[in-house]
């Protein structure tokens, strides 16, 4: 790969930000934004662990903020871009990380109970047109930007309100795509296959069966840690990337395939 290849996947001189920034993938998506030359805002509804998440990457040389906001009320979304503004000068990356998954009670779609139906569809959903709605005047301030979801393979899968608020997600990113890329917003998603971290294990232990019985279905890597995603994310967000836009790229080990 030429050095300028490998200059075409730096993000020198752009700001971004990561919801769900102080948990276990919005961590590590966030150091290697940070690494890869970006200002970055870990945001997430724990403002406290999303200051330490911060202050970590800061501890190492990095540019980072940890802000609170509640990505389901737009004035919270709205204060997140003022601050990532007022710190940093604009937004140019959105990583709508931010999602319920191992929160989520374990019982069939009919027993779910509402509260928990509208719970999710508002974070996992929702959470993610607000701010996109959000950061969109920054970005087209500054020329465009990019706007990367995170989508599951769960969601071509079927199954559970996690499954059908992750395939909602999708249908969001296309139609983002078609609206902002005029705008030179690119809208994309990661849809990870089964990631080998805390929240993933503790919705799908490592000794359930159903684990093993998935594995037998993937044709490649069976799981891996969240690094791993990080070639998509940092194509995705990168001027590497600037030719991709409406795309739900699965980094799954072949779990999912689509003609």
């Amino acid at each position: 790969m030429s050095s300028s290849t490998i200059d075409r996947l730096r993000l020198d001189g752009r700001v971004a930000v990561v919801t769900g920034g102080a948990g276990a993938i919005g961590r590590v998506y966030g150091r290697a934004l940070a690494e890869a030359g970006a200002a970055v805002v870990l945001a997430d509804l724990d403002g406290e662990r999303a200051e330490q998440a911060a202050e970590a990457l800061a501890s190492d040389g990095l540019r980072a903020l940890g802000v609170r906001v509640d990505i389901t009320d737009r004035t919270s979304a709205a204060d997140l871009a003022a601050k990532t503004t007022a710190a940093f000068g604009g937004i140019d990356i959105l990583v709508n990380n931010a999602a319920l998954m191992a929160e989520i009670p374990q019982v069939d779609i009919l027993d779910l109970p509402t509260e928990w139906f509208d719970r999710v569809m508002r974070v996992n959903v929702l959470g993610a047109v607000i701010c996109a709605g959000a950061v969109k005047a920054s970005m087209t301030e500054r020329g465009g930007g990019r706007i990367i979801n995170q989508a599951s393979a769960g969601a071509f899968l079927g199954g559970g309100i996690y499954s059908v608020s992750k395939l909602a997600l999708v249908n969001i990113t296309v139609g983002l795509a078609r609206s902002l890329g005029p705008l030179g917003i690119n809208v994309n998603a990661i849809a990870p296959g089964l990631v080998d971290n805390e929240p993933g294990l503790r919705s799908l232990p490592a000794d359930h069966p159903a684990r093993a019985a998935l594995a037998a279905t993937i044709p490649g890597k069976k799981s891996a840690p969240a690094e791993d995603l990080l070639g998509t994310l940092l194509l995705l967000a990168s001027p590497a990337g600037e030719w991709i836009n409406g795309q739900v790229i699965s980094v799954d080990g072949g779990w999912v395939t689509r003609l």
